[in-house]
C-alpha cells in the first residue's frame, strides 16, 4: 500500500515540475514583452527581441539577455547597460522571476523607483541602476530584497534619506548612492563603506562622512580638553603595570607556543629530542594542492595559520578528526582538517585523497589538498564562512537570525542534490556513512556544501563500524539507521535514513536526540517522536509553528512526508537519493533553486555492487 502511495507521490510530483516549468518559461517571455513594450529604445538596442519564435530557449539570445540554461526561456540576468533606453523604471519584471541580476546603468531612465520594488525583483542579488536620472525617494521596501549583494544608485537624482532599514540586508557587502540629493545620516552598515561611495551628496552625513551636527565645538572641545587631563593622570598610573603585565604574558605565551612546537617537531622528526632553531627544516614537507589556482604551501605554513592548531582555532570536532581555521598572511581562509590516527598505509592513504580530491559538485565542500608528515594526516578544505546547519537550526544564541521556510527548503534541496550526486553521478560512488546538519555546510549565500565525505574510509575498521553505532559522528545517536546495529554494514539507505533526519530537523527545529515540544514522559529520538505522532494520525503537530501561517503549509507537509518515507525502517522501502532529490526539487520548484547541473548523469549500477565498491575496507 505504502508503495503504491510513493508511486503516486513521485508522478504528481513529476507532473508539477514539468507544468510549472511551462508555465514559468512563458512568463519570462512576458516579463521581457512587457519591459520591450514599456520603455522607449530610440537607439534600437532591442531590436532583435523578436517575440514570433517560439522554441524553447529563443530569449537567451536576445541583446543584455542571460539566461539559466541556452535552452530554457528563465532568464537569470538582465545587463542592458548604455543602451539610450528611456522611460520609467519597468515594472513587468515582476514576471522574471528567476532574475538574480538587473543592470539598467547608463541609460536615461527616468521617475520614481516603485514603492513595491521587491515584488518586481525578489530573488534579485545585483542591482545596478546608476547613471539614469532616477528621483524620488530610494523605496523602503528595497530592504525586502533580502538577496542583494550589491545596490549601486549612484549618479542619479534621488532625494531624502537613506532608509535605516538597508542596514538590516544580511548579504549586502556593496552600497553606491554618490552624486545624489540624498540628506540625513548615514545608516550603520555591516560591511566597510568607502566615503566615495556617499561623496556629491550635501546633506548626508556621519561615516564614513563628516559627523552630523550635533553640540557646539566648544562644547566638544571643552569636554575633550577636561577629559584628556583627567585620563593623563590615570594613565601616567597604570602603563607601567599594563607594560610589564603585557610583557609578561607574552613571555609566558611564547614559552608555551615554544614548547607545543617543540611537541610536534619531536612527533615529526621522531627523534627523542629536538630544537625550536630545527622547527623551519623539519617542516618544508611540501602540501600537495590538487588546484592549479591554489599556491603551494608547507606544513609549516599551515602551523603558522592555525597558530599551531591553537584550540581557539578550532571550528568543529568529529569522528574523523578535528577542523582548524587557517589564516594566511595575505589574509585568505582555509579550514585545516587534522585526521586521527590511522592504520592506512602512506600509499592507501594518497590514493584515497588523489580519489577525494577530483571530486568536485557545487553542494560539496572541495577537498584542495593533504599533507602526509610521519603519523600527521592533515587535509585542507575551502573555507566555509557561514558554519554548519545544527548550529543555524540550534543557535546558542537566541538573538542568532531565523531560518524562513524558503532558505530551509533551499538548504534541504542543495544538500539532497550532493548526496544524490555521491551516490549516483560521481565514478567512483562514495558513501557518505555520517550524514548530519553538522557535517552540511553554509556558505555566504546559504548554499548548503557537505562535508567528510569518503572519510570514513581512511578509518580504523573498529572506528568504523562500532564507534559510529555507539557514539553516532558528533557524538548523536539520532542519525544512525537501525539496520546498522545488525549488520554493522554501511549502505546507501543507510545514508538515505540520516538525511532524512536532516529534513526531520529542517522541518520541526528539533534536535534528532532530544524533543523540546514533546511530552516529559517521552524518552526517544526525533524518530521515535515522529512515528509516535504518525501512529496516531497527528503527524501535522511536527512541523515548528513558526512556519506555519507563511503560505508554505502544503510544501510543509509535502518535505515532511518526502522525510518520513526516508526513516522508514526497512531500507528497501526507503526511496533513493536521487529520488528524494527530486521530490524536493519538485516541491521546491516555485522558488527556482535549480541550476543547470541538475541532471547529472546516473551511473548504472545495483546497490549491491556499490555495497562492493564502497563500503570494502
Amino acid at each position: 500500500m505504502e508503495s503504491r502511495v510513493y508511486a503516486t507521490l513521485l508522478q504528481i510530483f513529476l507532473c508539477l515540475l514539468l507544468g510549472n516549468q511551462v508555465h514559468s518559461s512563458q512568463l519570462d517571455v512576458e516579463c521581457l514583452k512587457s519591459l520591450k513594450g514599456s520603455i522607449k529604445d530610440p537607439s534600437g538596442s532591442l531590436r532583435d527581441w523578436n517575440f514570433q519564435n517560439a522554441t524553447e530557449g529563443f530569449i537567451c539570445s536576445f541583446n543584455g539577455v542571460e539566461c539559466w540554461h541556452p535552452k530554457e526561456n528563465k532568464v537569470l540576468n538582465l545587463k542592458l547597460i548604455n543602451m539610450g533606453l528611456e522611460g520609467a523604471f519597468p515594472l513587468g519584471l515582476e514576471n522574471c522571476m528567476s532574475l538574480t541580476g538587473l543592470d539598467l546603468s547608463f541609460n536615461n531612465l527616468t521617475g520614481p523607483l516603485p514603492a513595491d520594488i521587491s515584488m518586481k525583483i525578489p530573488f534579485v542579488t545585483n542591482l545596478d541602476l546608476s547613471f539614469n536620472n532616477f528621483s524620488g525617494d530610494i523605496p523602503v521596501n528595497l530592504s525586502n530584497c533580502s538577496y542583494l549583494n550589491t545596490i549601486n544608485l549612484q549618479h542619479n537624482i534621488l532625494s531624502g534619506a537613506i532608509p535605516w532599514q538597508l542596514s538590516i540586508l544580511g548579504r549586502l557587502t556593496s552600497f553606491n548612492v554618490a552624486g545624489n540629493k540624498l540628506s540625513g545620516p548615514i545608516p550603520a552598515f555591516n560591511f566597510s563603506v568607502e566615503s566615495s561611495s556617499f561623496t556629491n551628496n550635501a546633506g548626508l552625513c556621519g561615516p564614513p562622512l563628516g559627523a552630523c551636527e550635533g553640540s557646539s565645538k566648544k562644547d566638544k572641545t571643552g569636554v575633550i580638553i577636561g577629559s584628556a587631563i583627567a585620563g593623563v593622570v590615570v594613565t601616567v598610573l597604570i602603563v607601567g603595570i599594563l607594560v610589564c603585565f603585557i610583557l609578561r604574558k607574552a613571555t609566558i605565551k611564547k614559552k608555551a607556543g615554544n614548547t607545543l612546537k617543540r611537541k610536534w617537531t619531536k612527533n615529526l622528526k621522531g627523534a627523542k629530542s629536538a630544537k625550536v632553531e630545527d622547527l623551519n627544516l623539519c617542516l618544508v614537507i611540501q602540501v600537495s594542492m590538487f588546484e592549479k589556482s591554489v599556491s603551494k604551501m608547507k606544513l609549516g605554513d599551515l602551523m603558522d595559520a592555525t597558530n599551531v592548531f591553537d584550540e581557539k582555532n578550532i571550528i568543529g570536532t568529529g569522528r574523523t578528526g578535528t577542523m582548524y581555521k587557517a589564516t594566511l598572511p595575505d589574509g585568505s581562509h582555509f579550514a585545516v582538517k587534522r585526521l586521527h590516527e590511522s592504520q592506512h598505509s602512506e600509499a592507501q592513504f594518497v590514493a584515497e585523497m588523489t580519489t577525494l580530491g577530483g571530486v568536485r559538485h557545487h553542494n560539496l565542500v572541495p577537498l584542495l589538498g593533504f599533507c602526509i608528515a610521519k603519523n600527521e594526516r592533515l587535509l585542507v578544505y575551502k573555507h566555509i564562512p557561514n558554519g554548519n546547519l545544527y548550529n543555524s537550526l540550534h543557535p546558542p544564541d537566541a538573538e542568532q537570525k531565523f531560518l524562513a521556510w524558503p532558505l530551509r527548503l533551499k538548504i534541504g534541496i542543495g544538500a539532497a542534490k550532493g548526496l544524490a550526486w555521491l551516490h549516483h553521478g560521481c565514478n567512483p560512488r562514495i558513501l557518505h556513512r555520517n550524514i548530519s546538519s553538522k557535517c552540511i555546510l553554509l556558505d555566504h549565500d546559504y548554499e548548503p556544501k557537505i562535508s567528510d565525505f569518503g572519510l570514513a574510509r581512511l578509518m580504523n575498521p573498529v572506528d568504523t563500524h562500532l564507534s559510529t553505532f555507539v557514539n553516532g559522528e558528533f557524538g548523536d545517536l539520532g542519525y544512525v539507521a537501525p539496520e546498522y546495529a545488525r549488520t554493522l554494514t554501511a549502505t546507501p539507505k543507510g545514508d538515505v535514513y540520516s538525511f532524512g533526519v536532516v529534513l526531520l530537523e529542517l522541518i520541526t527545529s528539533e534536535r534528532p536526540t532530544h524533543v523540546s515540544a514533546a511530552p516529559d514522559s517521552f524518552k526517544g529520538s526525533l524518530v521515535d517522536w515522529i512515528t509516535y505522532l504518525s501512529n496516531g494520525s497527528l503527524l501535522q503537530d511536527a512541523i515548528d509553528r513558526s512556519l506555519i501561517g507563511k503560505g508554505c503549509d502544503s510544501e510543509l507537509f509535502q518535505v515532511l512526508k518526502v522525510a518520513c518515507s526516508c526513516v522508514l525502517s526497512a531500507p528497501k522501502e526507503r526511496p533513493t537519493m536521487f529520488e528524494v532529490y527530486q521530490f524536493l526539487r519538485a516541491i521546491g520548484e516555485r522558488y527556482h533553486f535549480s541550476t543547470d547541473d541538475d541532471n547529472f548523469v546516473l551511473i548504472p549500477s545495483t546497490e549491491g555492487d556499490f555495497d562492493e565498491l564502497i563500503v570494502a575496507q
